[in-house]
């Protein structure tokens, strides 16, 4: 099953050197996400392969431009060229009153229904979950509100052992009862248990995505274990004073918060404008973190 993260821009405030204002689709099994909206975001999901109409959700962590100006866009051209399904989109308070204003005065009557789901900065949320998937939001620190992302697996079926279920004369319309942990029972009363013809399940698998925000140890309950974790790294450690002061986070900051919240792999983003070598940055956290990688514009990353 698909669990993929593909980058569309990782820059922070200034597009510089080829890099777009942030955004990244999360494809599960299929199911496509949008997380942020920066400026440029529906050209380089044209640039991609991607296709708009497939995202049926899109999450704004907060209303800094560089997160959310490519949204009006976007969201006209979904109208222009005749989506019909329902869009759900999930944001701070305000974001549907800024849509309202420019579907206003450009006199825009969207031919499907855009659904507005208000985020709350202040506590952790569940905003979407279905059979298969769940998002969270959690609070960050920045200097206005602004919300995480967690994207949760929903539990995993056994693995089958096909040749020996084949032996046993188990029925195919039997299989997906035993990949749920079902036992199969013969006419005769003879019990195949599916523990003996199936694998345990895999570990379910995580996405954390952690917009603008100061190192605080206030969401780290909210980011434990996860599978890959995104975090903004926006400076080198040896500017950890700008970064408190923008309230962004260091590289080096970066890697100590997944090595903290154990874990599996690390993706940084949001990188300063002055940097044109990104290499620094990656260092400085694989020193700390080394399951650390550069996230790099149409690039899918493996959850």
């Amino acid at each position: 099953m698909r669990f993929e993260v593909l980058i569309l821009g990782n820059s922070s405030a200034t597009p510089m050197y080829d890099r777009h204002p942030t955004s990244q689709v999360v494809n599960f099994n299929e199911q496509l996400f949008l997380i942020d909206c920066g400026e440029g975001t529906q050209m380089q999901l044209s640039r991609y392969g991607i296709k708009s109409n497939k995202i049926n959700h899109i999450f704004i962590s907060h209303l800094h431009g560089d997160h959310y100006l490519g949204l009006v866009g976007l969201l006209s051209s979904m109208h222009l060229i005749g989506r019909k399904s329902d869009l759900h989109l999930y944001g701070p308070k305000g974001l549907d009153e800024i849509l309202a204003v420019q579907f206003k005065y450009s006199e825009t009557l969207l031919r499907y229904d855009l659904i507005f789901h208000e985020t709350s900065a202040d506590e952790p949320q569940v905003i979407f979950e279905n059979r298969t998937i769940k998002v969270s939001t959690f609070p960050l620190t920045h200097r206005i509100p602004c919300t995480g992302f967690r994207f949760d697996e929903g539990q995993r079926s056994r693995h089958l052992l096909v040749e020996d279920i084949e032996e046993a004369g188990i029925p195919v319309a039997y299989y997906q009862l035993l990949k749920n942990g079902v036992d199969y029972v013969r006419e005769d009363g003879q019990v195949f248990s599916a523990s003996d013809y199936t694998l345990p399940a895999p570990l379910s698998r995580s996405y954390v995505y952690c917009s603008d925000t100061i190192r605080t140890a206030n969401y780290l309950p909210y980011i434990q274990h996860a599978t890959l974790i995104y975090h903004e790294s926006t400076f080198l450690h040896e500017m950890v004073d700008r970064a408190k002061e923008t309230f962004h986070t260091t590289a080096l900051e970066a890697a100590e918060i997944a090595k903290e919240t154990h874990a599996d792999k690390l993706l940084l983003g949001h990188y300063s404008a002055r940097y044109k070598d990104l290499q620094p940055l990656l260092l400085e956290a694989q020193s700390v973190f080394p399951k650390t990688m550069l996230s790099q514009e149409g690039k899918w990353f493996s959850v």
